[in-house]
């Protein structure tokens, strides 16, 4: 059953995307205790649903009040957020990790092609000291993926880090390197370096560690430091198994099996497809927990004027309220 799923949302176009969403909504909500008693609170009847708009989204929240599942199973790999407050953390179910493994390597490749010709460098100080956490996860996979021998993760050694760095751009060697923001920061002050064959791929995440900047701010020094025209960032958090990058002007691109909808702060089930507001996200390769999640992060849906993106869009911080997270995106 996980193999036809794989095969149904890995291949999808923009033209199927939202039959097969509809067709994963019914799904999960007669599979999905959770979900379901959800969709019964808000929706009188499920068959209104017959757009994306009209799709109950799950409030985040719920990730940390209950496991989230369709199906009943093990999972295989729980992830766990890195809350900083006292209302929890988020905890997400993986029913089989391969499905996991999938969705993040060919959503890196959709983009930056054959990961195999990368040199993977990881700078994730807190979150490496952690085994439950998904970008940890992530970063390891697309590092074992890579036939690079420099390749590797890397805690406060900076001066190692940046040996390894001068090491592989003498060989022209095209490398990634993917860090939280407030070490990316520490090592730019540290260390910095010309760089012509890496790219700076920055995840979000300040822990307190450092005074708030927005993101701009924070890509301006990075770029200054390394002499770099643009920084990367990558979009995701533990309830999601999907990544959405941006690789320029910081405007976000989500993979053909990602969507990106709007939601009004003032009534949460006013969903549209562009405008500002709160973000709804479809992951259907959440296929095993729920693919329709409501978060706590405002942005900003633009007109796609290129049929071959999925979508353009961009982050403008999180809800006034909401839980803070180790890997909370910067605030703008």
């Amino acid at each position: 059953m996980l193999h036809q799923w794989n095969h149904k949302i890995f291949n999808t176009s923009k033209a199927d995307f939202e039959a097969l969403a509809l067709e994963i909504f019914r799904f999960q909500y007669e599979h999905n205790p959770v979900y379901q008693s959800f969709v019964d609170l808000v929706l009188p009847q499920i068959t209104a649903v017959d757009s994306l708009t009209k799709i109950p989204f799950l409030p985040i929240s719920f990730f940390k009040s209950s496991l989230v599942q369709t199906t009943s199973f093990t999972p295989e790999k729980i992830f766990e957020s890195s809350g900083t407050t006292a209302t929890g953390n988020s905890r997400h179910g993986i029913k089989e990790i391969s499905l996991y493994e999938e969705s993040l390597i060919k959503g890196f490749e959709h983009f930056y092609g054959n990961s195999e010709a990368y040199c993977f460098l990881g700078l994730l100080p807190s979150y490496l000291e952690r085994d439950n956490s998904s970008l940890v996860y992530m970063v390891q996979k697309l590092t074992e993926q890579s036939q690079c021998e420099e390749r590797g993760f890397y805690l406060n050694d900076y001066d190692a880090l940046a040996a390894t760095l001068a090491s592989v751009e003498s060989k022209k060697q095209k490398t990634i390197l993917i860090g939280v923001t407030f070490a990316l920061l520490d090592f730019a002050k540290q260390c910095p370096m010309p760089l012509q064959h890496t790219t700076i791929i920055e995840t979000g995440g300040m822990k307190g560690r450092r005074k708030e900047l927005i993101r701009k701010e924070v890509h301006d020094i990075l770029q200054k430091a390394f002499g770099l025209t643009e920084i990367h960032s990558e979009y995701s958090m533990t309830e999601l198994l999907s990544q959405a990058y941006s690789l320029e002007q910081n405007i976000f691109q989500t993979p053909p099996w990602m969507k990106v909808l709007i939601r009004s702060e003032d009534d949460p089930f006013f969903v549209k497809e562009e405008g500002a507001g709160l973000l709804n996200i479809i992951d259907l390769a959440n296929i095993y927990s729920c693919s329709f999640i409501a978060t706590d992060d405002a942005g900003k849906i633009y007109k796609n004027k290129n049929d071959d993106v999925k979508e353009v869009f961009e982050v403008l911080g999180r809800m006034d309220g909401s839980d803070l997270r180790g890997c909370s995106l910067l605030t703008i």
